[in-house]
């Protein structure tokens, strides 16, 4: 259902109007720069397919700058050692506050940028975004080590204190995808920096926007040169950082694909990665559910965000006693709920981020009709006046069978596929056959049952009765080729920061 009146847009602030009118460079070693050739490339508002901002684009000379002035301020201790750990929680709170006062331009560059509803940025992406700051700010004066009872057999009645230092890693480049641009970039910045390391960040060329005024924020707080770089560009940038060899370590969120190109590019000096990567993931609605708060459950899995979120919830296994109603009312939902402009304030599903994206999940959609698929509700682009932007239809796919494109790969986008079940041992086996374990959830009033099946399911995060729950405090990541590595809470540290062993004879 389109919204009334698309051009009735929440009017683009002036201070993000002032951000737009700007053609951004990089940050580089503390410095605004040109990129090294010269560069530049168009941010694209995906409602209209028009031309919002122009960015340096940033290739391999670009990158090396940016890790020598990580590797200099890093080398030098200013920030992990010479900073105190308690004055660094100070400067990424503050930084925190900044983003929080420049909320709503964060959310109108967000929904400019990649499409999004005004609201879920606003509501969903800032808010969590400011939380991680905050939230690992805590933790910069947390990181200490331990001592540990010792008793050498080969040296018989000699006496050792041991004691163990946890130490940033060092250089960390970080590259992030498009769906969530300034939430992502938070999850991987702001631990890094708590724990004391120099960043290297490659936002996404679809999304730069909300990245770009992050590293103002971090400028006007004063953090010390060189502390945060950041490197727009495509492709071939990533590819640099991921292969430096003065970078000690990547963490990457996105594709599968190009998690296998990061992992085979860390091989030169062995740095340390952790992968975020895609996902297929499992919904399972039990007969004993409450089956309307489940319905709305698993519309909001699969349609929150356009679909595009790596642990979308878009292979829906439902107990055969439930099926058609829960099929019956998912229709409803995807045939009411608006589509239109980001900026619009009605909007609860915008356009895909890009032509690239857009193509992909057409292609999805012919695929799942040709195979046998029936649509019973969307199955198409948009058209008519949505047709301006990269709009698809919320769609529910149903008579599908295990070897279907729309069942097996990731599909990116508000797609989803509903299949009955009546045995729970066959769904279950049905449910952990993928290449892929983000996440997965459970709709039932059985708390027995949902234990079980939670345990069950082979998948980095499980959600009972809810969907979509996030917490700077709770990890996530995933099993398999959904990746490896912990992001959020306490577990995140292991992937920023080394332990150092002392012995110190006595």
């Amino acid at each position: 259902m389109i919204v009334d009146n698309l051009t009735d847009l929440i009017p683009v602030r002036d201070e993000v109007q002032s951000f737009l009118n700007k053609t951004h460079r990089l940050l580089i070693g503390g410095n605004w720069v040109e990129a090294a050739e010269g560069e530049t490339f168009e941010v694209i508002n995906p409602a209209d397919k028009k031309v919002i901002s122009h960015v340096a684009r940033g290739r391999k000379e670009d990158v090396q700058r940016a890790v020598a002035a990580a590797r200099k301020t890093f080398d030098s201790g200013v920030w992990h050692r010479k900073i105190g750990p308690r004055t660094r929680g100070k400067m990424i709170w503050q930084l925190a506050d900044l983003m929080e006062s420049r909320a709503d331009d964060f959310a109108q560059l967000e929904s400019l940028d990649n499409g999004k509803s005004i609201k879920v940025a606003r509501g969903a992406d800032v808010q969590l975004a400011i939380d991680m700051f905050r939230h690992f700010a805590g933790y910069a004066d947390k990181l200490g080590g331990e001592t540990i009872p010792t008793e050498v057999p080969y040296t018989p009645g000699a006496r050792y204190l041991n004691y163990t230092l946890r130490e940033p890693v060092g250089v960390v480049g970080q590259i992030i995808p498009w769906n969530f641009p300034l939430l992502m970039a938070a999850w991987k910045v702001a631990p890094a920096l708590a724990c004391g390391n120099c960043v290297v960040l490659k936002p996404a060329e679809q999304t730069p926007l909300s990245a770009i005024l992050l590293g103002e924020l971090i400028q006007e707080v004063g953090f010390p040169a060189g502390t945060f770089n950041l490197v727009n560009g495509f492709g071939d940038a990533g590819a640099a950082l991921a292969a430096h060899m003065e970078v000690d370590k990547v963490a990457f969120t996105g594709s599968t694909e190009v998690g296998y190109e990061i992992v085979k590019a860390s091989a030169g000096n062995l740095k340390r990665i952790s992968l975020e990567l895609g996902g297929k993931s499992p919904n399972i609605i039990y007969a004993d559910a409450d089956i309307e708060g489940a319905i709305k459950g698993a519309a909001s899995a699969i349609f929150f965000n356009q679909g595009q979120c790596c642990c979308a919830g878009s292979r829906l296994f439902v107990e055969r006693d439930v099926y058609d109603q829960t099929v019956e009312g998912l229709s409803n939902i995807g045939k009411n709920i608006r589509i239109g402009p980001g900026m619009h304030p009605k909007t609860e599903i915008g356009p895909l981020v890009s032509e690239e994206q857009f193509r992909r999940v057409s292609n999805f959609l012919s695929s799942g009709r040709k195979d046998g698929a029936k649509a019973v509700v969307g199955g198409n682009p948009c058209s008519g006046d949505l047709s301006q932007g990269y709009f698809v239809e919320p769609t529910v796919f149903t008579e599908t069978k295990p070897d279907m494109s729309i069942v097996c790969e990731e599909i990116f986008g508000p797609v989803l596929t509903v299949i009955p079940f009546q045995d729970p041992e066959e769904m279950l086996k049905w449910s952990n056959d993928t290449q892929y374990g983000l996440a997965a959830g459970v709709w039932t009033k059985d708390v027995s049952k949902a234990h079980r099946t939670a345990e069950m399911l082979k998948a980095g995060t499980v959600w009972i009765n809810c969907y979509n729950m996030f917490d700077a405090a709770s990890p996530f990541g995933g099993y398999k080729q959904s990746g490896y590595g912990r992001e959020m809470g306490k577990h995140v540290l292991e992937l920023y920061t080394q332990v150092k062993s002392v012995w110190v004879g006595i």
